[in-house]
């Protein structure tokens, strides 16, 4: 049964509904063989990401300050082709799961993205209507695993930290939600999504249908 708070589901966009191409391009090559959730939290506390993230400074400038900042092997106009290519497009089934929701919850995207995706995301069909808000964080200022990035939502929304469900595929930003009293998994990819949101009787299991 699901959870009888739950009035929200917020999702997650890169590694949950769309399909990025591995890490962030030419991290893993000058990672200095950490692994793959430790690149990952240099990625998410990187000064010169968390700049471009939250709007404060342009591509061009990100891209100078990432190659600069994590000597990464590459040159920053390589860097920047490379990273408008990362996303690669929304996952097969994302936008079904979405509608799939009963409408009895309100749903929304909370995302670390930036002016070279977020017009990508809004041009696949039927992105921005599938949804009932969303907080992208080059628009809010707000960068997750920040507490400022979920409290935005709450205010914008209405909801109350047990009223939201979050779906992220970082285990950083999951455990920031849990600290503020959020329901949060982590998920990767839509059929991890699904699996949960059966789990918890928010959509019906396959043989419930």
């Amino acid at each position: 049964m699901a959870t009888p708070a739950i009035r929200l589901i917020l999702f997650d966009l890169g590694g949950v509904l769309i399909e990025l191409g591995g890490m962030p391009p030419f991290l893993e090559r000058g990672g200095g063989g950490r692994s793959a959730d430790e690149l990952w939290e240099l990625w998410l506390r990187s000064e010169a990401v968390r700049a471009f993230e939250s709007g404060r400074i342009g591509a061009e400038a990100f891209a100078e300050a990432i190659c600069a900042e994590l000597a990464l092997p590459a040159k920053p106009s390589e860097w920047l082709a490379a990273f408008a290519r990362w996303p690669r497009g929304l996952f097969p089934g994302a936008l079904e799961l979405v509608r799939s929701i009963p409408r009895r919850y309100a749903r929304a995207t909370l995302s670390n993205t930036n002016a070279v995706h977020w017009p990508r995301f809004l041009a696949e069909p039927g992105f921005a209507q599938a949804f009932d808000a969303h907080f992208p964080s080059h628009l809010t200022g707000k960068l997750k695993p920040d507490a400022a990035a979920f409290q935005h939502v709450m205010d914008a929304t209405g909801f109350a930290a047990e009223e939201i469900l979050f779906l992220d595929d970082n285990a950083l930003n999951v455990d920031a939600a849990l600290r503020l009293g959020l329901t949060a998994f982590r998920v990767r990819g839509v059929n991890q999504a699904r699996e949960r949101l059966q789990e918890l009787g928010v959509i019906p299991g396959a043989e419930q249908r």
